[in-house]
């Protein structure tokens, strides 16, 4: 197998992950498109898989011990602050898209821009980070990297579509009807359209990488429009 290229392993130790077995951070920047023609690494998915309980875990206990915030809200910062959405934004600004392994078509198609990936390599960053060094470590990790994530105000605002719901109640409305109505793009790097709408009231659409995030923009785009 080969190693990790040194200006990756330069970068994990600039970004707070030290490294001891290259495999396991290698398989953590592996794309399954990068083992399509043969690749002798492993893909991110397992990692991914534990890497997204560990950064829930953290950031539960995080939430759990900064006040005295009620159950449902502890949720709703939860959700924002774990999104695929938050963990691409982070990935971004760490330079991650540079060090993710992908095939030559998943690359050409902007696979390394993609949420969706970016998002799963944050998490099995973390996961590997649990592997080699214990929670403790990967939880430090976590708050260091989403330092501004937690003490920002992602998560705080009510969610669109939690709004929007709450909107067409309030005024007697019926409940909003969310619509896919274009998705393009290979799997690893989709893109989704989602119109929502209120009968009698009017519509709204908007496009994203994740069906998720489409819906959320879409139903702000309509509160901003009609509310």
């Amino acid at each position: 197998m080969s190693g990790l290229p040194a200006e990756t392993r330069t970068w994990l130790a600039a970004t707070g992950f030290a490294v001891e077995n290259e495999a396991l951070w290698l398989e953590a920047l592996t794309h399954g498109s990068f083992n399509s023609t043969g690749g002798e690494a492993a893909d991110y998915q397992r990692l991914e898989f534990l890497g997204d309980r560990v950064l829930g875990l953290a950031v539960a206990a995080w939430l759990f011990r900064a006040g005295d915030a009620p159950e449902g809200r502890l949720s709703q910062r939860l959700n924002a602050l774990v999104s695929g959405t938050t963990c691409a934004r982070i990935a971004r600004a760490i330079g991650l898209p540079a060090h993710v392994r992908l095939g030559k078509q998943a690359r050409e198609d902007g696979g390394a821009d993609s949420d969706k990936i970016l998002g799963d390599v944050m998490e099995a960053l973390i996961g590997a980070c649990f592997l080699e060094h214990g929670f403790e470590t990967a939880q430090a990790q976590v708050y260091r990297l989403w330092a501004r994530e937690l003490e920002g105000d992602v998560g705080k605002a009510k969610h669109p579509k939690s709004a929007l719901q709450e909107w067409a109640a309030g005024n007697r409305r019926a409940p909003p009807v969310y619509e896919v109505i274009d998705r393009s793009g290979p799997d690893h790097a989709a893109r989704f359209t989602v119109r929502v709408s209120i009968r009698n009231v009017g519509e709204a659409e908007a496009s994203a990488t994740s069906k998720a995030e489409a819906e959320r923009l879409a139903a702000k785009a309509f509160l901003e429009r009609f509310g």
